[in-house]
Parts: structure tokens; C-alpha cells; sequence
């Protein structure tokens, strides 16, 4: 079994096994057809629960070869052109190749003695992308799994920053429209659910600051405390942008903490056209930003900055068999510190490769080209009259609904655009989301593959439309 170690003796073996698998993975992007086979769970489930994980195959050949079947052949793609769901980019092949690397050498970023350069890398992205966001020369972070660790993290350190110890008191404001882990956030913080106030946006989906200021106000005459206003750059429904500059201003003026999750919007930060529809972001005192929506790195790769590194003090423990307090009065740069996680993958090679690669403009442009494509995909459902879209996009998501020539009640409605989404998916041709908007359900275009053409929404559409007016015909027909 010491035969399939990674080690001096075994680099052959490593060589020829990851070449093959590059090479599978390879045919399999070059020949995909279609985003999804269609494959039901039904008929995939028992595949994979049929096999004895207590007999293994012994080589990698032989498990590449069953991979196929219950794995690489049905996956979802999202680098075709339609897939057009949720908040998945297509990767660029530098930060493919970082994963290579990083899961080969398999650094641990939480201390200096199980990272060394890497722990440096990482710092040195976090300054990048500070200074990106210009939130000044005492700012610092640190990488995360994710948007929602990313949320919790700044959250806790608006939570022991904030001007009382009674949790009770304590609230969190966010649009109607925010993620839902600012409440799992105040959940898993003690503070309950009921602590966020959701503030009504307007017609762009934006946080109303005149709603906010009245929240606010309403909140502090009734003796509980304003802890933080979550501002959202790229609502994942919407793509909406709150107004970050009204924001700053009442979170100056009450007090509060500004976190600004900018998880899908980051991708403006690198953007050569785009960077000012951030303005306002950089008088945050915490920031979420997601790599992997917006500048086309392999899930996960997130971050949280803060204004004040000395914030970070507050996801501090000291443990003597891992960063002991002398470590820090030494100046050893363990990244544990900052951290809510204690063994860490390093996936800040990813961005740097990507950046050391194409550079920050490379990234950018790409990112100006989806948002590009959502204008020429709204005018698109504009001048539709099969469709109703919502609103016009700040980023590059658009949400719709199919609506019939026909007078037809709104529940119906609502049924045939669920029926078209699942029919959609359940053709493979290609994979669109739902969500609601005023109580009624829609469909949505995720919009981050730059592959991806406006024929190919056109495209899109008309196979909606049929699949709605089938739903709808059959069912008329039954009705009758």
C-alpha cells in the first residue's frame, strides 16, 4: 500500500496517474456536447450506492474507468456556454494548474512551519486585494471557504466591537434581498433570526437608505443597539448594488458597523470599466469577496478583509502545541490567528498563479464581458413580449418569467415556469435557475461564462417558451 504514497520514490507513478486523469478530464470538456445529460436520481443513485467501497479496484485506471459512469459523465459543466444557473464561473486553466500544485505539495496555511512561502502569497493577496479595495494601510484579512464563513467572520468581529454586551440588543441590517447567511450568521452568533432587520429595497433591488435611515432611528429609540448594515455588492438574485456611500454615511452616523458583501460583485474590483460602480466600498469595515463567482478560480476561494487588522483579534485563540503566544510576540506570521478555521488548504495559489498569468486586467475584462452580455440579454427579454424581466442588471444576472398571450391566472403561470425550468434541466440542453420576486416565481440567468453568446440566450429562451406553452396547452386540454 506504501506504493501509492506521494514521495520521492512513488513521482512516477504520481506523474503518470495525474496524467491520465488531466487527459480524461480533457476529452470530456472537449466533447461535451450539452451542460447536463439529464440523468435522474432515480437512475444514478443506485450506481453509486451499488458499490463496495470495501473492495477496492487497485488501480487508477480501473477507478477512472467507474468514475466515468458514476461521476464524469453526468456532471454538471459550467464552463458550456448554457449553463446559465447559479453562481458558477467557468475556471481559467492557471488556477487549475495551482490546484495541481496545492493538492500535490498540500501546505496547511494555519502556521509558518507547515506553509512558509505559502503563508507569504497569501498575505501578499490580501494586501492586493486591500489595496484593490482601498481600504487603507492598517487593513488585513484572511482567506475562507467561502462567502458564508466570509459573512460569519465579519459579523463576529462587528458582534465584539459592538457597544454593549447584552445580545438582546444587539441588531443587524441588511436588504430584503441580502444572502441568507447574515441570518444564519445571527443565528450561530446568538443573536437569533429576529435580530436582522430586513430593510425594503427599491425598484433596482437596491437598500433604500432612506429606509435604512428610518430602521436605524427606530432602532435606537427603542433602546437596542445598531451592530451592522450588511450592504450587498451583487445580491445573488439581482446583482443588485446597494448604495454604498448613502450606507457609509448612516453607519458613520449611528455608529454601526459596515460590512459590505461583495462575494458575486468582487470581480469590479479588477474590472478596467466597471471599478466605480464600487464606489463607497472602500469606507467598509469588512468585506467578503468570492474569487471563485467572479474572477474564475476553482471552488472555494474567498476572503474576508477588514479596515483594522486589530479587529481580527477577535477570532484569536492561542493553542500551545500549534501558534502559543510566544509565536506572536516573535513575529511569526501564523495565519491560525486571524482565522475561524484551523487546518486550511492554500488557496490563494490559485489567484496568484491566475494573476502572475493574465494579470488583474485579464480577469477583469473577462468579467466586464458577462456583464456586457446581461445588457444585450435584458434588451433581449425586453422587446420579448413571450417574457417579463424584472429588472435591468448592474452585473450580469438576469431574472424573467415566461408569460403567455393568453389571459391565465398567475398561479398557473407560476406552474408553467417551474415545469419549463424542469423540463429544461431535465433535457440537458441547458440549466437555468428560480427564484421568486413579489410572491411569483421566475427563472434566472446567472450570466459568468464570457463563451457564452447572446444566440445562445435567444436560444435559451425559445426552448423556455415551449416548454411553458406545453405545460400550459396539456393542461388547458385536461381542464377542457
Amino acid at each position: 500500500m506504501r506504493s501509492h504514497l506521494l514521495n520521492d520514490t512513488t513521482a512516477e507513478h504520481y506523474r503518470r496517474s495525474v496524467t491520465e486523469g488531466v487527459e480524461r478530464v480533457a476529452d470530456k470538456l472537449a466533447t461535451t456536447r450539452r451542460p447536463f445529460t439529464g440523468v435522474g436520481v432515480d437512475d444514478l443513485a443506485p450506481l453509486i450506492d451499488g458499490i463496495d467501497l470495501d473492495t477496492p479496484l487497485g488501480d487508477a485506471s480501473a477507478v477512472l474507468d467507474e468514475l466515468e459512469d458514476i461521476y464524469l459523465r453526468d456532471a454538471v459543466y459550467f464552463h458550456h456556454p448554457r449553463y446559465l444557473a447559479h453562481l458558477n464561473c467557468p475556471v481559467v486553466i492557471p488556477a487549475v494548474l495551482g490546484e495541481a500544485v496545492l493538492s500535490a505539495v498540500n501546505s496547511s496555511l494555519d502556521t509558518w512551519d507547515q506553509s512558509a512561502g505559502g503563508t507569504l502569497i497569501e498575505r501578499r493577496l490580501i494586501d492586493w486585494t486591500t489595496g484593490r479595495i482601498g481600504l487603507g494601510p492598517a487593513a488585513d484579512g484572511v482567506f475562507t471557504s467561502g462567502g458564508t464563513q466570509s459573512n460569519l467572520q465579519a459579523l463576529l468581529l462587528a458582534r465584539e466591537e459592538a457597544k454593549t454586551a447584552d445580545l438582546a440588543k444587539l441588531r443587524i441590517f441588511a436588504s430584503e434581498c441580502s444572502h441568507f447567511s447574515v441570518q444564519k450568521s445571527a443565528q450561530l452568533l446568538g443573536l437569533g433570526r429576529e435580530s436582522v432587520v430586513a430593510v425594503p429595497t427599491d425598484h433596482a433591488k437596491r437598500m433604500q437608505t432612506v429606509g435604512l435611515a428610518r430602521a436605524l432611528e427606530r432602532c435606537v429609540s427603542e433602546g437596542n443597539v445598531p451592530m451592522a448594515v450588511v450592504a450587498t455588492a451583487g445580491t445573488t438574485d439581482f446583482g443588485s448594488i446597494d448604495p454604498l456611500p448613502g450606507t457609509a454615511e448612516l453607519c458613520a452616523q449611528y455608529g454601526a458597523w459596515m460590512h459590505v458583501d461583495a462575494a458575486y460583485g468582487c470581480g469590479l474590483l479588477a474590472s478596467p470599466t466597471r471599478r466605480a460602480l464600487l464606489d463607497g466600498i472602500e469606507r467598509a469595515d469588512s468585506v467578503t469577496v468570492d474569487y471563485h463567482k467572479s474572477f474564475f478560480q476553482p471552488v472555494s476561494s474567498s476572503a474576508v478583509l477588514v479596515r483594522d487588522r486589530a479587529t481580527l483579534r477577535h477570532a484569536t485563540y492561542h493553542a500551545d502545541y500549534l501558534n502559543p503566544r510566544r509565536a506572536a510576540e516573535e513575529r511569526i506570521p501564523n495565519q491560525v490567528d486571524k482565522s475561524l478555521q484551523t487546518t486550511r488548504r492554500f488557496d490563494a495559489l490559485k489567484l496568484w498563479m491566475t494573476l502572475r498569468t493574465m494579470g488583474a486586467d485579464g480577469i477583469g475584462s473577462l468579467f466586464d464581458e458577462v456583464c456586457q452580455l446581461a445588457e444585450e440579454g435584458w434588451e433581449l427579454l425586453a422587446s420579448d413580449p413571450r417574457y417579463d424581466v424584472v429588472v435591468r442588471p448592474s452585473l450580469s444576472t438576469l431574472v424573467f418569467r415566461y408569460v403567455p398571450d393568453a389571459v391565465t391566472s398567475p398561479a398557473a403561470i407560476d406552474r408553467a415556469n417551474l415545469y419549463a425550468r424542469k423540463a429544461l434541466f431535465a433535457s440537458g440542453e441547458a440549466v437555468v435557475a428560480g427564484t421568486k420576486s413579489g410572491g411569483r416565481q421566475y427563472l434566472k440567468f446567472t450570466l459568468l461564462n464570457p463563451e457564452t453568446s447572446v444566440a445562445d440566450i435567444a436560444a435559451v429562451l425559445d426552448l423556455i417558451a415551449g416548454h411553458a406553452e406545453q405545460y400550459l396547452g396539456e393542461n388547458l386540454v385536461h381542464a377542457s
